[in-house]
């Protein structure tokens, strides 16, 4: 079973061979994130560690820099699920469940307005489209389109992996994008909800550890 496994202080240690790829938001006509590219890929590895401290020299691998650099880990996300912690947009033909908490600054949901006018104009076919599209490129899955009659989630076909981001707009690395239903476990051992989409902070300044919380931007956070 494919799993990542955060360390007190230490790595993501990732295992059940997850495939690692690179890959980037394309900026459109507006100067916002339209749709994401990958870039290329890593080598397949069976078990292999994720820096989350920001410091290795090997990103994104870890190379023990974390010892050196004193990097305090802590766990800080709460113990809830996603439908505990979203508010819900309503719209005549979309819901949009909001959890801010997970929010990684992607900017996926700032095309032509924003998703949440596009669920509540959502009787309109084109501005319906458009919020699905926005909610299913964000990265993080704080947002989460959901069809207005069954209540069920619209969510992209990921299987299993791992993405290494950049936020190309704003020139820093981003966050560990993990998809297609990846446990995430504690190093306390509590097993995070599995979800479909999920970012970890890699730069080690999230206030949300594990998950992301957009600190790689004011960091000017460099994966080099």
């Amino acid at each position: 079973m494919a799993k990542i496994k955060v360390t007190k202080n230490g790595p993501y240690l990732v295992s059940g061979n997850l495939p690692l790829e690179k890959e980037n938001p394309v900026i459109g006509s507006e100067d916002e994130p339209e749709r994401w590219e990958k870039q290329g890929s890593f080598p397949a590895a069976e078990n292999y560690s994720l820096c989350r401290c920001g410091k290795s020299k090997n990103k994104p691998f870890c190379d023990g820099a974390h010892v050196k650099a004193g990097f305090d880990g802590t766990e800080t996300a709460k113990h809830k699920n996603f439908s505990e912690l979203s508010e819900i947009t309503s719209g005549p033909a979309l819901d949009l469940a909001d959890a801010e908490c997970f929010c990684s600054i992607a900017r996926f949901c700032h095309r032509a307005g924003d998703t949440w006018t596009h669920t509540e104009k959502s009787d309109d076919p084109t501005l319906k489209k458009m919020a699905i599209e926005e909610a299913g490129n964000c990265p993080s899955g704080r947002l989460v389109a959901m069809e207005k009659e069954t209540n069920k989630p619209i969510e992209p076909d990921f299987k299993p992996s791992i993405s290494i981001t950049e936020d190309t707009k704003n020139k820093v690395n981003g966050p560990i994008w993990v998809k297609g239903g990846v446990q995430v476990e504690a190093a306390d051992g509590y097993q995070y909800e599995v979800r479909n989409r999920t970012t970890l902070c890699r730069c080690g300044g999230s206030h949300n550890k594990p998950f992301c919380d957009g600190k790689h931007i004011r960091a000017k956070f460099s994966g080099k």
